[in-house]
């Protein structure tokens, strides 16, 4: 498997640090309000990356973090005229109802800013005493002049990392370029007491003191969107580095931003869906669908055109599946036909070229192409009328292809097609009285039970081996 780095600017053939174990971080949302589609990308992304590891064999422990203190979340919650733990518990909660509706599993870890204090303030005294930090009023800076290989990650000299930096310029700072690692308490601000006096950490230090604690000193992969490269992993690849004298992580993975009218989407500029209220227009497997159909690293233009396409080609799977499995429970009984065997011998080709592309830099739009190849020979393999009806037997083979690979990018994964139970035996018992109606050459009661199951939002499909029905 070959993944682009972002540190040295090309692609490499992945090796974990330790043999059919691969630990990654991502950095996960500041919750003071509901995550948009641009937080998405790198969450739904970086899920299904997991998802092919153990795919792949890998023991995977996935740490994704909860920035828990910061200043929006003060402002934020001081507007709402809350405390600030109140609107975090209520914005994590949110989170993982959006990224359960994208069918993004939790990580192995979650960890929060606010629970790992006396980890950052433990970090922050090792780098003051490496001179890598300083004091000044009750606030701690990383001294980057100290840190040799500060911009190595973005690539950039030290005199230019200035510009987008996310720090305020301050006069106490040794530089223009020093970044904090806690800043003391403002009235009226959550803190916590500290060598330096009441304050709380900057944003950068806490993901360093996390990943140490739960992944250890040297990550197999970290990950997040392009917008982080700097500062934000620039500067935690100095603190942690600075802090251990070890190489942080090995393999840097950054996703593009998505846009709306070629401008990154962003909160602080405005222009932004949230997955919530874009979920229900769209649905949550559509976006899901929207941003794995695109290379991660490519820029992605959020658009009605582009996500119709994606709730189009969705529905294609989900009514190619939902054929498969109709025909493993009633195609003929018995062995393969010659034909039949012929095509299920040349199945394992499918899962080849799939893996191919997920090796090549985690390419999921050339996997889900491959999806679709399978799903349109698939069907043409059952197609078959009459006289040469399929055999639930390749049905099932074909299921068996379709569902390994599918369940690598998640795309299926909503609410069943006959939603419950007592609705599934509703519907079953009237396509069966339609049936005899039928039969009874009685069109008229027969036309009556087709329009009650139009109004329940239920489409029948005859077929030679029986009625179909699906909601919708």
């Amino acid at each position: 498997m070959k993944l682009y780095n972002t540190k040295t600017t090309q692609k490499e053939e992945f090796v974990p640090l330790h043999a059919g174990k691969v630990n990654m971080y991502a950095c996960g949302p500041t919750v003071y309000n509901y995550i948009h589609v641009g937080n998405a990308r790198p969450i739904v992304m970086f899920d299904a990356l997991r998802r092919y590891f153990e795919f792949s064999g890998y023991d995977v422990t996935f740490v994704q973090n909860f920035t828990d203190i910061d200043d929006k979340i003060i402002n934020a919650a001081n507007k709402a005229g809350v405390p600030y733990t109140e609107l975090t518990e209520k914005f994590i909660a949110e989170y993982f109802t959006d990224a359960r509706g994208l069918g993004v599993r939790a990580a192995t870890v979650h960890p929060r800013a606010t629970e790992n204090i006396a980890e950052i303030i433990a970090l922050i005294q090792t780098l003051i005493g490496k001179e890598l930090a300083y004091e000044r009023n009750g606030d701690v800076y990383f001294r980057t002049e100290n840190f040799s290989g500060y911009g190595k990650l973005s690539h950039q000299p030290r005199d230019a990392l200035l510009a987008g930096a996310r720090v305020e310029v301050d006069e106490v700072k040794e530089s223009a370029v020093d970044f904090a690692l806690w800043k003391s308490a403002k009235p009226n601000e959550p803190y916590w007491d500290s060598p330096w006096g009441r304050g709380r950490p900057g944003w950068h230090i806490e993901c360093s003191a996390m990943s140490l604690r739960y992944l250890g000193e040297t990550l197999d992969i970290h990950c997040g969107g392009q917008d982080l490269v700097f500062p934000h992993h620039e500067n935690e690849t100095a603190q942690s580095e600075g802090a251990t004298g070890r190489e942080f992580a090995r393999y840097w993975l950054h996703n593009g931003f998505i846009s709306i009218d070629n401008k990154k989407m962003s909160k602080s500029q405005g222009n932004f869906f949230t997955v919530r209220d874009a979920a229900e227009v769209y649905g949550y497997e559509t976006l899901r669908m929207f941003l794995l159909m695109s290379h991660y690293r490519s820029p992605l233009n959020y658009s009605v055109d582009v996500l119709t396409q994606a709730k189009t080609a969705l529905e294609r799977l989900k009514t190619a599946r939902s054929n498969f499995v109709f025909l493993t429970e009633n195609g003929e009984d018995g062995a393969l036909k010659p034909a039949e065997a012929e095509f299920t011998a040349n199945l394992p080709r499918f899962r080849e070229r799939f893996v191919a592309a997920m090796d090549d830099d985690f390419n999921t739009a050339d996997a889900i192409s491959i999806l679709f190849e399978l799903v349109r020979e698939g069907n043409s393999a059952l197609a078959a009328k009459d006289e040469n009806a399929p055999t639930k037997a390749l049905a099932a083979a074909i299921l068996a292809a379709f569902d390994e690979l599918e369940n690598v990018v998640g795309l299926i994964y909503g609410e069943p097609e006959a939603a419950t139970d007592d609705l599934a035996a509703e519907v079953e018992a009237l396509i069966e009285a339609r049936a005899a109606a039928r039969a009874a050459k009685d069109w008229s009661k027969a036309d009556e039970i087709r329009d009650r199951l139009k109004a329940m939002n239920i489409t029948l499909e005859d077929t030679p081996q029986g009625v179909k029905w699906k909601r919708g």
